[in-house]
């Protein structure tokens, strides 16, 4: 860290960052019992479990709390089990913290290696934020995933079809496929490509990236885990908790039925649960927005450094 960034460097002293470390661990815990719970007996959820499998991060990542870059914890006195030389000891050996004369911090020299990833992150969130929410897609993504496959064949087929392979395969074919997300567009069959009236691809994010798509709210939290520890894991788990919420709406508009598992399906192939899918899908643009907004924040103040 630069002198002069040293000098600028938020101080937090430690009843505030034991105070922080504490929420958050509290929080994280709520979300994490189940999924501990059915990894160690081998079972599986199709939704609560999805941000564990589908994303990068595990649990423990998301547990650990990091205050972000240019803050520093004060080392505090005593020999407690979780600190080691008076900082917390979950941060010690994590990648790019150093203890310094006034304590914990994460280096200048991570935040340089990331440059690339913040300037690509900035440009996509920048792209995103003040486009207009289109909605209306119905979360046909997850139709045209199992489009012309049989019930053995798709990705959760100890779970029924609301519609039976064949009538999934009608509603893809009656209606409008409008997606724009490559990361979801990638999983379709391949006879359900040529159905998606979009064509977004792996390089082109930013130019087809918009606030309305449910998958670009939930990897909100993939932006959010890949910026750590540059970012405060306040931010991170604010991001996990909004796409936890949507994960269900999209498997409630899905062509699974997940009844069983308490999730009342919304019947998007139906007028009423085309405008639920919609009410529910703004209301979400509308919580993303700021979430949002603080991550473009966030990567503006991390380029600043490095300017």
């Amino acid at each position: 860290m630069h002198p002069e960034t040293l000098a600028k460097a938020h101080v937090l002293t430690s009843p505030q960052w034991r105070a922080r470390q504490a929420a958050h661990h509290e929080r994280v815990d709520g979300w994490l019992g189940g999924h501990r719970s059915r990894r160690a007996s081998g079972t599986a959820h199709p939704v609560e479990d999805f941000l564990f499998t589908y994303y990068s991060q595990k649990p423990a990542g998301l547990r650990r709390w990091h205050p972000g870059y240019g803050v520093v914890l004060e080392a505090e006195d005593g020999d407690a089990e979780d600190l080691r030389d008076g900082v917390p000891a979950e941060l010690i050996d994590a990648t790019g913290y150093r203890r310094g004369p006034r304590g914990l911090r994460v280096e200048e020299a991570l935040l340089s290696s990331r440059h690339v990833l913040v300037s690509t992150l900035r440009r996509l969130l920048a792209a995103t934020v003040n486009r207009p929410a289109q909605l209306g897609c119905l979360g046909l993504h997850e139709w045209a995933m199992v489009y012309q496959l049989e019930q053995d064949q798709v990705r959760h087929a100890s779970w029924p079809l609301r519609l039976g392979s064949r009538g999934t395969d009608r509603v893809v074919e009656t209606h409008r496929v409008a997606c724009s997300h490559f990361d979801a567009v990638r999983f379709f069959t391949e006879p359900a490509l040529a159905h998606n009236v979009l064509s977004p691809g792996r390089e082109d994010r930013a130019e087809w990236e918009q606030p309305g798509c449910l998958h670009a709210g939930m990897d909100l939290y993939k932006h959010a885990f890949r910026l750590s520890p540059l970012v405060a894991s306040e931010l991170v788990a604010d991001c996990f908790a909004l796409a936890r919420e949507i994960r269900v709406l999209d498997m409630r508009a899905s062509p699974y039925d997940f009844s069983a598992l308490g999730y009342a399906p919304v019947r998007i192939e139906t007028p009423e649960g085309k405008a639920e899918y919609i009410a529910a899908q703004r209301d979400f643009a509308v919580r993303a927005a700021p979430l949002r907004a603080r991550l473009l924040a966030e990567c503006e103040r991390l380029l600043a450094v490095l300017i």
